[in-house]
């Protein structure tokens, strides 16, 4: 490593070991963090990502590297959108072009890739919780690290978030949390505490006026000093008045700040004074949300998780396959407010993702029926219900994986008391290279046996508008569960009908295998059964079960008594999930002695990043394995 002060011409290219990062000077930190900038930026435009956080948080990165010893501290990323500088640092540089791509590296902090990686994450506000276990595992086993909590703003907002402060605050042990601040989650911060937050004075300022009081106190004679000493017994006070310090000192934690977040060496400073502590400390650093690329600098929301995009101008490069066709999200989006205009009951909630669901356009139409929670799932839920209970429609959007966050609430305060909201799951399926974290793998084993509540898994995006229609026509709760990306083109309705409740369709009917699908697979199936009649001859029948719950049992069982095979399709872990509805219903009605079952769904595992192509081919639902399939229960050989 070369000595400080000495030119070199790529720094980054230099770090051999995170500890490297401590051993430079002022202009070669400035020129690594530039060099970062532009490794982030662009990777991230021919791979897609978190491109807005990860740029608002390199200089506090290389501060860390500066004050901290990656070797034995403890580091914990809240959410992980952030840690891209960190991964760069601590040794995955030469692989960080395969971020986010197949058998690449993850574009979150993954234990298993990396011995830097401490914790992973993947849904936020669970930094603080896991920083104050390690915090006590460390002094359990009588070590001497630090442990260091990396949050922002936005999930701050979370429920979880304060629980792990109270314990933190309360245990009392050496902890660092550090509050990064940009105003901004995934939308716009919300709530009370956002506004809490935003209410500081510039640490500079604060600091002058604190010097300048305390010269004046000593100059006063016989009883300066002891006006001092009162002074600073008194200093929480005014430092609460005037920043959000007030809050976490209430959670018995050192609050400092605020700091600016780009300044790496009075970061550094201010972490050095706050590792000194033996007691938990809270730095709130204020940083900006896509710094050092306009674009992003411009719109942080739209470069907090993006596709592809060009360099040049920051515009999403674009795809010929998709360019005429809706996502399930925008139909949603579009559906929702069609049934608002004509339903005053009907009320929009999302967690902190009002562009992501797709009820972007919804809240600028009819704001007063709107309602962003903040990071807050389990709010949300509740939230809808006590709306329900009141005689509105609330419409609750939450991505799959996230709503397993509420997971009681839909149980107790919903679907007990059968209130007619609405779950409008997103990302149900594999959602793509997110990964594990972000898949929508067990929705449907998680809510199928709850009481009460009915599940809709629509083949395409007119078959949701139907569903969306039916739900808010309906009295009870029900989720509605569409996959991320296009729809297949189908027809779109300014007047969607009512599904039959429970009632499922027969869309193509033979003798010689039946396939009963749901959602996503529902097309596929229904394209290789007519392939498959076409090249051999051989008669496929295909189902659209639609309701995942109830189940359509007198066409299920009809198929069952009229088909020597079933080939069971879903795009959900086959451990609980549709087809193992099924093969209850089967059971119970003596349907399965001398029937040939195949299930293909997602594997009782976690699957890892990539294209939808590529995972739904790793998995075995695309449509080469469901040909593959159905010709080995009809006996033939591709």
């Amino acid at each position: 490593m070369s000595q400080p002060g000495m030119t070199i011409d790529n720094v980054l290219d230099s770090i051999q070991h995170p500890t490297d990062v401590a051993k430079l000077d002022a202009d070669q930190l400035r020129q690594l963090a530039d060099e970062l900038r532009e490794r982030i930026i662009g990777t991230v435009s021919q791979n897609g990502g978190h491109l807005a956080p990860s740029l608002g948080v390199v200089e506090l990165t290389l501060a860390l590297l500066s004050v901290f010893n990656p070797d034995k501290d403890k580091f914990v990323w809240d959410v992980g959108h952030q840690a891209y500088a960190w991964k760069l640092l601590t040794g995955r540089r030469d692989e960080f072009s395969t971020l986010r791509q197949y058998q690449g590296i993850s574009g979150f902090p993954k234990m298993a890739e990396s011995p830097y990686d401490h914790f992973g994450v993947g849904h936020s506000s669970t930094s603080i919780s896991a920083a104050a276990g390690m915090a006590m595992a460390r002094d359990l086993a009588g070590d001497d690290n630090d442990v260091i909590a990396i949050i922002g703003d936005g999930s701050m907002t979370a429920g979880l978030a304060f629980e792990g402060l109270n314990q933190a605050g309360h245990q009392g042990r050496r902890l660092l949390v550090i509050l990064n601040d940009n105003e901004m989650s995934i939308s716009k911060n919300v709530g009370a505490l956002s506004l809490f937050l935003s209410r500081n004075l510039s640490s500079r300022w604060v600091r002058r006026m604190k010097r300048d009081v305390e010269t004046w106190l000593k100059s006063v004679p016989g009883i300066g000093e002891e006006m001092l000493n009162y002074a600073k017994r008194s200093e929480h006070s005014l430092k609460s008045f005037f920043t959000p310090g007030m809050l976490f000192e209430a959670f018995r934690f050192n609050y400092v700040g605020p700091v600016d977040g780009h300044d790496v060496r009075n970061l550094a400073k201010v972490m050095q004074m706050a590792r000194a502590l033996d007691e938990p400390v809270l730095l709130h650093v204020l940083t900006k949300k896509g710094k050092g690329y306009e674009p992003a600098e411009s719109n942080p929301t739209y470069f907090h998780g993006v596709g592809r995009f060009e360099l040049e101008t920051g515009a999403a490069c674009k795809f010929v396959d998709s360019d005429s066709l809706p996502s399930y999200t925008e139909v949603f989006g579009s559906t929702l407010c069609s049934l608002a205009e004509k339903d005053e009951r009907v009320i929009a909630i999302t967690a902190a993702m009002p562009e992501g669901t797709g009820v972007g356009e919804f809240s600028r139409r009819f704001p007063d029926r709107f309602v962003d929670v903040g990071i807050c799932e389990q709010h949300a839920v509740t939230f809808a219900a006590g709306l329900a209970a009141q005689g509105f429609r609330p419409v609750v959007a939450i991505y799959s994986t996230f709503l397993q966050r509420s997971y009681d609430q839909i149980v107790h305060d919903v679907c007990l008391q059968k209130l007619p909201v609405t779950f409008c799951l997103d990302r149900g399926g594999l959602v793509g290279e997110d990964g594990p974290t972000h898949h929508g793998a067990f929705d449907l084993s998680y809510l199928r046996h709850i009481p009460n509540l009915t599940i809709i898994a629509p083949k395409d995006e007119a078959e949701l508008q139907q569903a969306m229609k039916t739900a808010l026509a309906g009295e009870g709760p029900v989720a509605i569960r569409y996959p991320r990306g296009i729809g297949v083109g189908a027809c779109l309705s300014a007047d969607p009908g009512v599904l039959e409740h429970g009632r499922g369709e027969l869309l193509k009917k033979g003798a010689d295998v039946a396939v009963i699908a749901v959602g996503s697979r529902v097309h596929p199936a229904l394209a290789v059964a007519e392939e498959i009649e076409r090249s051999t001859g051989k008669a496929v029948s295909v189902f659209n079960a639609r309701f995942v719950k109830p189940l359509d049992a007198e066409q299920l069982v009809a198929l069952a008594r009229s088909h020597d095979s079933l080939l069971l399709l879903e795009e959900n872990t086959t451990t609980g999930g549709f087809s193992s509805g099924v093969l209850e219903l089967l059971a119970d009605h003596d349907c399965l002695a001398g029937v040939h079952v195949r299930r293909l769904g997602l594997p009782d595992d976690f699957v890892t990043h990539g294209t939808q192509k590529q995972l739904r081919k790793l998995t075995g639902i695309d449509r080469a394995a469901i040909r593959r399939t159905l010709l080995e229960m009809l006996g033939l050989q591709e």
